[in-house]
Protein backbone atom coordinates (compact mmCIF):
# COMPACT_ATOMS: atom_id res chain seq x y z
CA UNK A 1 0.00 0.00 0.00
CA UNK A 2 0.86 3.59 -0.55
CA UNK A 3 2.45 5.80 2.33
CA UNK A 4 -0.51 8.20 3.53
CA UNK A 5 0.26 11.48 1.79
CA UNK A 6 0.81 14.71 3.86
CA UNK A 7 -1.72 17.71 3.38
CA UNK A 8 -1.71 21.45 3.29
CA UNK A 9 -5.28 21.57 5.17
CA UNK A 10 -8.48 20.47 3.62
CA UNK A 11 -8.49 21.52 -0.05
CA UNK A 12 -11.10 22.92 -2.58
CA UNK A 13 -11.55 19.62 -3.82
CA UNK A 14 -11.82 18.25 -0.37
CA UNK A 15 -14.33 20.84 0.79
CA UNK A 16 -16.58 20.43 -2.32
CA UNK A 17 -16.47 16.25 -2.27
CA UNK A 18 -18.53 16.96 1.44
CA UNK A 19 -21.27 18.50 0.12
CA UNK A 20 -24.38 17.07 0.70
CA UNK A 21 -24.02 15.25 3.70
CA UNK A 22 -27.48 14.23 6.02
CA UNK A 23 -27.37 12.81 9.38
CA UNK A 24 -29.80 9.77 10.31
CA UNK A 25 -33.27 10.57 11.29
CA UNK A 26 -36.05 8.77 12.96
CA UNK A 27 -40.12 9.89 12.72
CA UNK A 28 -42.94 8.51 14.42
CA UNK A 29 -42.68 5.60 16.72
CA UNK A 30 -42.30 1.91 15.74
CA UNK A 31 -44.72 -0.67 15.80
CA UNK A 32 -44.09 -3.70 18.06
CA UNK A 33 -45.60 -6.96 17.13
CA UNK A 34 -49.05 -7.78 18.43
CA UNK A 35 -52.29 -9.27 17.78
CA UNK A 36 -54.52 -6.68 15.28
CA UNK A 37 -52.06 -3.98 15.41
CA UNK A 38 -52.73 -1.07 13.35
CA UNK A 39 -50.57 -0.36 10.81
CA UNK A 40 -47.54 2.00 11.89
CA UNK A 41 -47.93 4.87 9.66
CA UNK A 42 -50.93 5.72 8.54
CA UNK A 43 -50.88 9.29 7.78
CA UNK A 44 -47.88 8.40 5.00
CA UNK A 45 -49.78 8.81 1.80
CA UNK A 46 -48.80 9.46 -1.53
CA UNK A 47 -45.17 8.41 -2.58
CA UNK A 48 -43.97 7.84 1.26
CA UNK A 49 -46.85 4.71 1.01
CA UNK A 50 -45.41 3.13 -2.61
CA UNK A 51 -42.66 0.38 -2.63
CA UNK A 52 -39.38 2.38 -2.81
CA UNK A 53 -37.50 2.22 -5.91
CA UNK A 54 -35.30 -0.58 -5.22
CA UNK A 55 -35.42 -3.52 -7.35
CA UNK A 56 -37.51 -6.70 -6.65
CA UNK A 57 -36.02 -8.82 -3.33
CA UNK A 58 -34.46 -12.63 -4.91
CA UNK A 59 -34.16 -13.74 -1.70
CA UNK A 60 -34.57 -13.00 2.04
CA UNK A 61 -34.64 -9.44 2.18
CA UNK A 62 -31.91 -7.98 4.90
CA UNK A 63 -32.57 -4.11 5.53
CA UNK A 64 -30.08 -2.04 7.18
CA UNK A 65 -30.48 1.16 8.58
CA UNK A 66 -27.05 3.32 9.14
CA UNK A 67 -24.28 3.36 7.07
CA UNK A 68 -21.00 3.65 9.44
CA UNK A 69 -18.90 1.19 10.51
CA UNK A 70 -21.64 -1.36 11.16
CA UNK A 71 -23.86 -1.07 8.60
CA UNK A 72 -21.49 -1.00 6.03
CA UNK A 73 -19.78 -4.13 7.13
CA UNK A 74 -23.46 -6.08 7.18
CA UNK A 75 -24.01 -5.41 4.37
CA UNK A 76 -21.20 -6.42 2.52
CA UNK A 77 -20.44 -9.74 4.93
CA UNK A 78 -24.45 -10.40 4.99
CA UNK A 79 -23.83 -11.45 1.68
CA UNK A 80 -20.87 -13.30 1.76
CA UNK A 81 -22.77 -15.33 5.10
CA UNK A 82 -25.83 -16.17 2.85
CA UNK A 83 -25.11 -15.52 -1.15
CA UNK A 84 -28.93 -16.06 -1.13
CA UNK A 85 -29.40 -12.82 0.61
CA UNK A 86 -31.16 -9.69 -0.56
CA UNK A 87 -29.40 -6.33 0.93
CA UNK A 88 -30.74 -3.06 1.03
CA UNK A 89 -28.78 0.01 2.94
CA UNK A 90 -30.57 2.74 3.76
CA UNK A 91 -28.13 5.45 4.70
CA UNK A 92 -29.25 9.19 3.89
CA UNK A 93 -25.48 10.96 3.33
CA UNK A 94 -23.66 11.23 0.19
CA UNK A 95 -20.70 10.44 1.26
CA UNK A 96 -19.25 8.38 3.92
CA UNK A 97 -16.57 10.14 6.55
CA UNK A 98 -14.75 8.04 8.63
CA UNK A 99 -14.04 9.51 11.95
CA UNK A 100 -11.33 7.24 12.72
CA UNK A 101 -8.11 8.44 11.08
CA UNK A 102 -10.12 11.83 11.32
CA UNK A 103 -7.58 13.24 14.35
CA UNK A 104 -4.61 12.59 12.42
CA UNK A 105 -6.64 15.05 9.48
CA UNK A 106 -6.65 17.66 12.01
CA UNK A 107 -2.77 17.45 12.29
CA UNK A 108 -2.00 17.68 8.89
CA UNK A 109 -0.35 13.67 8.66
CA UNK A 110 -2.89 12.32 6.41
CA UNK A 111 -4.83 13.92 3.11
CA UNK A 112 -8.51 13.94 3.42
CA UNK A 113 -9.00 11.81 0.50
CA UNK A 114 -8.36 8.61 2.79
CA UNK A 115 -11.06 9.66 5.06
CA UNK A 116 -14.20 9.75 2.41
CA UNK A 117 -15.61 7.12 0.34
CA UNK A 118 -18.77 6.58 -2.09
CA UNK A 119 -21.60 4.45 -1.18
CA UNK A 120 -21.94 3.82 -4.67
CA UNK A 121 -18.88 1.83 -4.96
CA UNK A 122 -19.58 0.02 -1.30
CA UNK A 123 -22.51 -1.01 -3.15
CA UNK A 124 -21.07 -2.03 -6.46
CA UNK A 125 -18.01 -3.87 -4.70
CA UNK A 126 -20.52 -5.72 -1.97
CA UNK A 127 -23.13 -6.41 -4.50
CA UNK A 128 -25.77 -4.51 -2.59
CA UNK A 129 -28.04 -2.15 -2.98
CA UNK A 130 -27.84 1.80 -1.40
CA UNK A 131 -30.84 3.93 -0.99
CA UNK A 132 -30.17 7.10 -0.51
CA UNK A 133 -33.11 7.78 2.02
CA UNK A 134 -34.04 8.42 5.76
CA UNK A 135 -35.82 6.12 7.65
CA UNK A 136 -39.48 7.36 8.45
CA UNK A 137 -41.04 4.42 10.41
CA UNK A 138 -41.25 0.42 11.11
CA UNK A 139 -43.85 -1.83 11.96
CA UNK A 140 -42.59 -5.05 12.99
CA UNK A 141 -45.65 -7.41 12.65
CA UNK A 142 -45.51 -6.34 9.05
CA UNK A 143 -42.12 -6.23 8.47
CA UNK A 144 -42.18 -2.91 6.87
CA UNK A 145 -39.81 -0.30 6.94
CA UNK A 146 -40.64 3.85 5.75
CA UNK A 147 -38.38 5.85 4.69
CA UNK A 148 -38.45 9.22 2.82
CA UNK A 149 -37.92 7.20 -0.50
CA UNK A 150 -40.83 4.74 0.28
CA UNK A 151 -41.44 1.36 2.24
CA UNK A 152 -39.17 -1.59 2.01
CA UNK A 153 -40.08 -5.14 3.30
CA UNK A 154 -37.98 -6.75 5.07
CA UNK A 155 -37.30 -10.18 6.52
CA UNK A 156 -34.24 -9.18 8.74
CA UNK A 157 -33.76 -5.52 9.98
CA UNK A 158 -30.57 -3.71 11.35
CA UNK A 159 -30.41 -0.87 13.31
CA UNK A 160 -26.93 0.66 12.86
CA UNK A 161 -27.84 4.00 14.01
CA UNK A 162 -24.81 5.11 15.96
CA UNK A 163 -24.91 7.67 18.31
CA UNK A 164 -26.16 11.12 19.48
CA UNK A 165 -24.96 13.52 22.14
CA UNK A 166 -26.36 13.79 25.85
CA UNK A 167 -26.19 17.74 26.66
CA UNK A 168 -28.07 17.41 30.02
CA UNK A 169 -24.56 15.38 31.03
CA UNK A 170 -23.10 18.86 31.06
CA UNK A 171 -25.65 20.85 32.83
CA UNK A 172 -26.70 22.37 29.48
CA UNK A 173 -31.10 21.78 29.34
CA UNK A 174 -31.67 24.98 27.86
CA UNK A 175 -31.82 23.70 23.76
CA UNK A 176 -31.02 27.31 22.93
CA UNK A 177 -27.75 27.00 25.08
CA UNK A 178 -27.53 23.20 23.54
CA UNK A 179 -27.79 24.55 19.80
CA UNK A 180 -25.16 27.13 20.15
CA UNK A 181 -22.57 25.04 21.94
CA UNK A 182 -23.15 22.12 19.33
CA UNK A 183 -22.68 25.23 16.55
CA UNK A 184 -19.91 27.25 18.05
CA UNK A 185 -17.54 24.03 20.03
CA UNK A 186 -18.87 20.85 18.02
CA UNK A 187 -17.35 17.62 20.17
CA UNK A 188 -16.08 16.20 16.57
CA UNK A 189 -17.53 12.69 17.30
CA UNK A 190 -20.22 12.51 14.70
CA UNK A 191 -18.67 12.84 11.15
CA UNK A 192 -18.25 14.88 8.60
CA UNK A 193 -19.42 18.71 9.03
CA UNK A 194 -17.89 18.47 12.54
CA UNK A 195 -14.60 17.53 11.87
CA UNK A 196 -14.75 20.54 8.98
CA UNK A 197 -15.63 23.21 11.92
CA UNK A 198 -12.81 22.28 13.84
CA UNK A 199 -10.07 21.76 11.07
CA UNK A 200 -10.74 25.38 10.32
CA UNK A 201 -10.96 25.82 14.57
CA UNK A 202 -7.12 25.32 14.24
CA UNK A 203 -6.64 27.31 10.85
CA UNK A 204 -8.18 29.88 12.06
CA UNK A 205 -6.40 29.80 15.68
CA UNK A 206 -4.47 32.59 17.36
CA UNK A 207 -3.45 31.94 21.29
CA UNK A 208 -5.08 31.35 24.47
CA UNK A 209 -6.89 27.74 25.52
CA UNK A 210 -8.17 25.77 23.20
CA UNK A 211 -10.06 23.21 25.56
CA UNK A 212 -11.20 19.59 25.15
CA UNK A 213 -12.75 17.26 27.68
CA UNK A 214 -13.50 13.36 27.91
CA UNK A 215 -17.12 12.75 28.50
CA UNK A 216 -18.22 10.00 31.35
CA UNK A 217 -19.32 6.70 30.55
CA UNK A 218 -18.97 4.76 27.45
CA UNK A 219 -18.22 7.21 24.91
CA UNK A 220 -17.09 6.88 21.18
CA UNK A 221 -13.24 5.96 20.40
CA UNK A 222 -12.01 5.78 24.45
CA UNK A 223 -8.53 6.67 23.42
CA UNK A 224 -10.07 9.38 21.02
CA UNK A 225 -10.00 12.79 23.21
CA UNK A 226 -6.63 11.68 24.42
CA UNK A 227 -5.28 11.47 20.65
CA UNK A 228 -7.09 14.68 19.82
CA UNK A 229 -5.16 16.24 22.52
CA UNK A 230 -1.74 14.99 21.07
CA UNK A 231 -2.37 16.05 17.47
CA UNK A 232 -4.04 19.70 18.37
CA UNK A 233 -1.05 20.01 20.97
CA UNK A 234 1.21 19.47 18.29
CA UNK A 235 -0.44 21.50 16.19
CA UNK A 236 0.24 24.70 18.09
CA UNK A 237 4.09 23.54 18.49
CA UNK A 238 4.25 23.73 14.83
CA UNK A 239 2.91 26.54 14.11
CA UNK A 240 4.12 28.24 16.78
CA UNK A 241 1.04 29.30 18.22
CA UNK A 242 1.13 31.23 21.85
CA UNK A 243 -1.35 28.77 23.34
CA UNK A 244 -2.21 25.62 24.88
CA UNK A 245 -4.42 22.25 25.04
CA UNK A 246 -6.67 22.00 28.68
CA UNK A 247 -7.70 18.30 28.68
CA UNK A 248 -10.43 17.80 31.07
CA UNK A 249 -10.99 14.39 32.29
CA UNK A 250 -13.43 13.01 34.61
CA UNK A 251 -11.19 10.03 35.30
CA UNK A 252 -8.39 10.01 37.71
CA UNK A 253 -6.34 8.81 34.64
CA UNK A 254 -6.83 8.41 31.24
CA UNK A 255 -9.05 5.68 30.51
CA UNK A 256 -7.82 4.07 27.88
CA UNK A 257 -3.39 3.50 27.58
CA UNK A 258 -2.82 5.66 30.46
CA UNK A 259 0.81 4.99 30.81
CA UNK A 260 1.22 5.54 27.15
CA UNK A 261 -0.66 9.10 27.10
CA UNK A 262 0.45 10.60 30.26
CA UNK A 263 3.90 9.55 28.77
CA UNK A 264 3.30 11.78 25.70
CA UNK A 265 1.65 14.62 27.74
CA UNK A 266 4.86 14.97 29.51
CA UNK A 267 7.34 14.16 26.98
CA UNK A 268 5.99 15.32 23.74
CA UNK A 269 3.44 18.11 25.00
CA UNK A 270 4.72 19.38 27.58
CA UNK A 271 4.34 23.24 27.21
CA UNK A 272 0.98 22.95 24.88
CA UNK A 273 -0.89 20.72 27.03
CA UNK A 274 -2.41 20.60 30.40
CA UNK A 275 -4.00 17.56 31.68
CA UNK A 276 -6.46 17.80 34.12
CA UNK A 277 -7.92 14.74 35.53
CA UNK A 278 -10.42 14.20 38.21
CA UNK A 279 -12.98 17.15 36.40
CA UNK A 280 -16.37 16.36 36.09
CA UNK A 281 -17.93 19.19 33.83
CA UNK A 282 -21.10 20.73 36.07
CA UNK A 283 -21.72 23.55 33.48
CA UNK A 284 -21.28 25.11 30.64
CA UNK A 285 -21.64 28.72 30.31
CA UNK A 286 -21.60 29.37 26.34
CA UNK A 287 -21.78 33.35 26.18
CA UNK A 288 -19.09 33.94 28.68
CA UNK A 289 -17.14 30.86 27.10
CA UNK A 290 -16.83 29.06 30.29
CA UNK A 291 -16.83 25.28 31.53
CA UNK A 292 -17.55 24.66 35.24
CA UNK A 293 -16.32 22.04 36.76
CA UNK A 294 -16.59 20.61 40.49
CA UNK A 295 -13.73 22.61 42.07
CA UNK A 296 -12.74 24.76 39.10
CA UNK A 297 -13.98 26.97 36.03
CA UNK A 298 -12.22 27.29 32.75
CA UNK A 299 -11.63 30.06 30.44
CA UNK A 300 -11.46 29.28 26.55
CA UNK A 301 -10.66 31.12 23.20
CA UNK A 302 -11.99 27.91 21.57
CA UNK A 303 -13.18 24.26 22.21
CA UNK A 304 -14.47 21.33 21.56
CA UNK A 305 -17.29 20.48 23.82
CA UNK A 306 -18.16 16.53 24.16
CA UNK A 307 -20.80 15.58 26.62
CA UNK A 308 -22.04 12.46 27.11
CA UNK A 309 -22.88 9.49 24.08
CA UNK A 310 -25.68 8.43 24.20
CA UNK A 311 -27.62 5.67 20.95
CA UNK A 312 -29.27 7.38 18.40
CA UNK A 313 -32.37 8.90 19.49
CA UNK A 314 -34.22 6.53 16.72
CA UNK A 315 -33.50 3.60 19.11
CA UNK A 316 -35.65 5.53 21.96
CA UNK A 317 -38.17 6.96 19.42
CA UNK A 318 -38.82 3.15 18.30
CA UNK A 319 -39.39 1.99 22.04
CA UNK A 320 -36.36 0.02 21.80
CA UNK A 321 -34.18 1.44 24.46
CA UNK A 322 -33.19 -0.33 27.76
CA UNK A 323 -35.00 0.69 31.09
CA UNK A 324 -32.82 3.18 33.47
CA UNK A 325 -30.15 2.93 30.84
CA UNK A 326 -28.73 6.32 31.03
CA UNK A 327 -27.26 6.25 27.22
CA UNK A 328 -30.70 5.07 26.03
CA UNK A 329 -28.89 2.03 24.37
CA UNK A 330 -30.84 -0.61 22.75
CA UNK A 331 -32.58 -3.52 24.72
CA UNK A 332 -31.36 -6.87 22.65
CA UNK A 333 -29.89 -10.07 23.90
CA UNK A 334 -25.97 -9.31 24.69
CA UNK A 335 -25.23 -12.78 22.95
CA UNK A 336 -27.36 -12.78 19.94
CA UNK A 337 -27.81 -8.87 19.00
CA UNK A 338 -31.71 -9.15 18.49
CA UNK A 339 -34.01 -6.91 20.13
CA UNK A 340 -35.32 -9.34 22.80
CA UNK A 341 -38.54 -10.76 21.67
CA UNK A 342 -37.71 -10.62 18.20
CA UNK A 343 -35.41 -12.18 15.97
CA UNK A 344 -36.26 -10.51 13.11
CA UNK A 345 -34.87 -7.13 14.54
CA UNK A 346 -31.14 -6.32 15.31
CA UNK A 347 -29.37 -3.79 16.76
CA UNK A 348 -25.18 -3.09 16.18
CA UNK A 349 -22.36 -0.98 16.37
CA UNK A 350 -22.54 2.22 18.88
CA UNK A 351 -26.21 1.87 19.68
CA UNK A 352 -25.86 -2.02 21.63
CA UNK A 353 -25.70 -1.74 25.44
CA UNK A 354 -22.88 -4.27 25.80
CA UNK A 355 -19.63 -2.38 27.58
CA UNK A 356 -17.25 -2.68 24.02
CA UNK A 357 -15.36 -0.16 23.01
CA UNK A 358 -17.62 2.21 20.61
CA UNK A 359 -14.67 2.23 18.05
CA UNK A 360 -14.51 1.26 14.00
CA UNK A 361 -12.48 -1.91 14.55
CA UNK A 362 -15.01 -3.31 16.89
CA UNK A 363 -18.07 -2.42 15.06
CA UNK A 364 -16.27 -3.85 12.06
CA UNK A 365 -15.59 -6.94 13.41
CA UNK A 366 -18.65 -7.41 15.67
CA UNK A 367 -20.98 -6.62 12.19
CA UNK A 368 -18.97 -9.85 10.94
CA UNK A 369 -20.59 -11.76 13.31
CA UNK A 370 -23.89 -11.06 13.49
CA UNK A 371 -23.78 -11.46 9.88
CA UNK A 372 -23.17 -15.31 10.27
CA UNK A 373 -25.27 -15.36 13.04
CA UNK A 374 -28.25 -14.33 10.82
CA UNK A 375 -27.04 -16.34 8.11
CA UNK A 376 -27.21 -19.25 9.96
CA UNK A 377 -30.72 -18.64 11.49
CA UNK A 378 -31.57 -18.34 8.16
CA UNK A 379 -30.46 -21.86 7.81
CA UNK A 380 -31.96 -23.42 10.31
CA UNK A 381 -28.29 -24.02 12.60
CA UNK A 382 -26.53 -22.02 15.29
CA UNK A 383 -23.54 -19.81 15.39
CA UNK A 384 -21.06 -19.78 18.58
CA UNK A 385 -20.97 -16.25 19.96
CA UNK A 386 -17.56 -14.64 19.20
CA UNK A 387 -15.77 -11.96 20.44
CA UNK A 388 -15.41 -8.52 18.53
CA UNK A 389 -11.71 -7.22 18.52
CA UNK A 390 -11.27 -4.04 20.34
CA UNK A 391 -7.92 -2.59 17.90
CA UNK A 392 -6.55 1.21 18.61
CA UNK A 393 -3.59 3.15 16.96
CA UNK A 394 -3.73 6.76 19.44
CA UNK A 395 -1.33 8.98 17.57
CA UNK A 396 0.66 10.86 20.08
CA UNK A 397 3.22 12.83 18.01
CA UNK A 398 2.64 13.89 14.71
CA UNK A 399 6.28 15.28 13.96
CA UNK A 400 6.87 12.82 13.46
CA UNK A 401 4.06 10.69 13.50
CA UNK A 402 4.38 8.30 16.35
CA UNK A 403 1.94 6.04 17.79
CA UNK A 404 0.75 3.25 20.64
CA UNK A 405 -1.79 0.37 20.45
CA UNK A 406 -4.10 -1.87 22.36
CA UNK A 407 -5.79 -4.48 21.07
CA UNK A 408 -8.44 -6.52 23.04
CA UNK A 409 -11.59 -8.93 23.10
CA UNK A 410 -13.50 -9.24 25.76
CA UNK A 411 -15.35 -12.37 27.57
CA UNK A 412 -19.00 -13.32 29.09
CA UNK A 413 -18.68 -13.68 32.31
CA UNK A 414 -22.18 -15.61 33.14
CA UNK A 415 -23.60 -13.17 35.00
CA UNK A 416 -26.00 -11.16 33.81
CA UNK A 417 -24.49 -8.96 31.44
CA UNK A 418 -21.57 -8.53 32.89
CA UNK A 419 -17.98 -8.82 30.74
CA UNK A 420 -14.38 -8.58 31.22
CA UNK A 421 -11.87 -8.21 29.25
CA UNK A 422 -9.72 -11.27 27.65
CA UNK A 423 -6.23 -11.46 25.11
CA UNK A 424 -5.63 -7.60 25.71
CA UNK A 425 -1.98 -6.65 24.04
CA UNK A 426 -0.65 -3.38 24.91
CA UNK A 427 2.25 -1.55 23.49
CA UNK A 428 2.46 1.75 25.21
CA UNK A 429 5.71 2.69 24.04
CA UNK A 430 5.57 5.20 20.89
CA UNK A 431 6.88 4.25 17.70
CA UNK A 432 6.76 5.95 13.95
CA UNK A 433 6.12 2.14 13.50
CA UNK A 434 3.14 2.24 14.90
CA UNK A 435 2.54 5.38 13.14
CA UNK A 436 2.43 3.77 9.98
CA UNK A 437 0.32 0.62 11.33
CA UNK A 438 -1.95 3.27 12.54
CA UNK A 439 -2.86 4.86 8.37
CA UNK A 440 -2.08 1.57 7.11
CA UNK A 441 -4.99 0.18 9.06
CA UNK A 442 -7.68 2.53 7.90
CA UNK A 443 -6.63 1.51 4.70
CA UNK A 444 -6.98 -1.83 4.81
CA UNK A 445 -11.08 -1.49 6.41
CA UNK A 446 -11.84 0.68 3.40
CA UNK A 447 -10.26 -0.91 0.86
CA UNK A 448 -12.33 -3.90 1.93
CA UNK A 449 -15.96 -2.41 2.68
CA UNK A 450 -15.50 0.30 -0.90
CA UNK A 451 -13.30 -1.93 -3.14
Amino acid sequence: MEDAEGSSGASRRGFLKLAGMGTLAAGSAIAAPSAGAAPASPRLAGPLAQPAPVPKAKGPRCVIVGGGWSGLTLAKYLREAEPKFDVVLIEPSSLFFSCPLSNLWLGEVIDLDLLTHSYVDAARAGGYVWLQAMLADVDREKRRAWTTAGYVDYDYLFLAPGIDYHYPSLGVEDPQQQAMIATHWPAGFRPGSEHLSIKRKLEDFEEGIFLLNVPPGNYRCYSGPYERACVIAGWLKREGIAGKVVLLDPHERPAIKADGFLHAFETFHKDHLEYVPGSNITGVDPERRKVITEFDEYDFADACIYPRVRASRLIEQFGLAKKNSPQFEADIDPLKYNVRGDDRVYVTGDARPMPFSKSANTAYTEAQYVARLVAARERGEDEPWVSPVTSCHSMVSIDPPMSISIESRYRHNGKGEEWDFAGVKLVEEPSEGLGKANVEWGRGLYLDLFG
